[in-house]
């Protein structure tokens, strides 16, 4: 094959090391915004050419063969230069710009990341940001995300992390149930409510309050729960607490706005759930010696705008 014929087929090869990545051809036409139909396109030519599988195709699922794996880890580091030199370039530009894939928790973008990318947008009208919404941990480089907001207190030690903003569980209800149930007064009291608890499968429900007092030691107490609703999306607990169903235990970025509002009113308030939810937010990417304008900028927004937490 002349050298020409390699050349139209650069962008073929990257198209390879994408579907390995992805696993699926919908997947990696979707990461390099062509058609399924122009993807599977190329990594026919590709094979065609290379005189030699690439690929093992079944119903279900797409992966390389022993040629296929050998081509793109013989390739991938240098697609990885070119990706990072050209973000270099385009940086040299006073101005961020360019598209953001970001990914972050459903209701923690909904309620609190949504509303303050407004005035970031405003004042960066050259930045695009694609947000995907979901409560799955998603492996940010293979699926081709630029920044990942996280609730989490151990940030991978192979990513960048930057701390967003502490934040911390509430014990909360609506006025009604309260009114209905009565106030427990001590964590045992639990027992006797419905607690509307985050769906963990293969854990037991339990929480773990710690006591806050004006002096001497804290006493910890770990109480198993049990309620007519659980969820694993705080929003659907917060729901179902403002409908009267039970006590919730919330991170107090679902709960603030309920709180603030009297709609919802805080529950054994001299205790604290530990061990829920995490106590940091941060903003998360893989590590990589040049971190683009664009990143740089929304990382700033979001750390000014979140600096004092969820006041409650």
């Amino acid at each position: 094959m002349d050298d020409r014929r390699i050349e139209t087929l650069w962008s073929h090869v990257h198209a390879l090391t994408v579907l390995g990545l992805q696993g699926s051809y919908t997947a990696a036409a979707r990461r390099l915004g062509v058609s399924k139909a122009a993807m599977s396109q190329r990594i026919a030519e590709l094979e065609r050419s290379a005189g030699v599988a690439l690929v093992h195709r079944t119903t279900r699922s797409v992966r390389l063969t022993e040629a296929g794996q050998q081509l793109v880890d013989t390739t991938r580091g240098a697609f990885e230069s070119i990706g990072t030199a050209f973000a270099g370039i385009r940086d040299l530009a006073a101005t961020p710009r360019g598209l953001l894939r970001v990914t972050a928790p459903v209701a923690l973008a909904r309620q609190q990341l949504v509303p303050r990318l407004a005035d970031f947008l405003r004042a960066h009208p050259e930045v695009r940001i694609e947000l995907d919404l979901s409560d799955r941990l998603v492996p940010l480089a293979q699926e081709g995300f630029d920044l990942a907001i996280r609730h989490t207190a151990t940030p991978p030690e192979t990513h960048v992390a930057w701390q967003l903003c502490s934040t911390r569980s509430v014990l909360v209800a609506s006025r009604a149930y309260l009114r209905r149930r009565g106030a427990p007064v001590l964590p045992a009291d639990l027992s006797k409510h419905d607690c509307l608890h985050y769906l963990r499968p293969g854990e037991a429900p339990a929480w773990q309050l710690v006591s806050q007092p004006a002096s001497g030691q804290a006493t910890k107490v770990t109480v198993p729960v049990a309620g007519c609703i659980a969820a694993n999306n705080s929003e659907a607990l917060r729901e179902a607490a403002l409908s009267g169903l039970g006590i919730a235990l919330l991170p107090d970025f679902s709960a603030q706005a309920a709180l603030k509002a009297g709609r919802l009113v805080p529950v054994l308030p001299g205790w604290v759930p530990e061990g829920s939810f995490a106590e940091h937010i941060y903003a998360l990417r893989p590590y990589s010696p040049h971190v683009p304008r664009a990143v740089q900028a929304l990382v700033a927004h979001l750390r000014a705008t979140l600096r004092d937490g969820f006041v409650i």
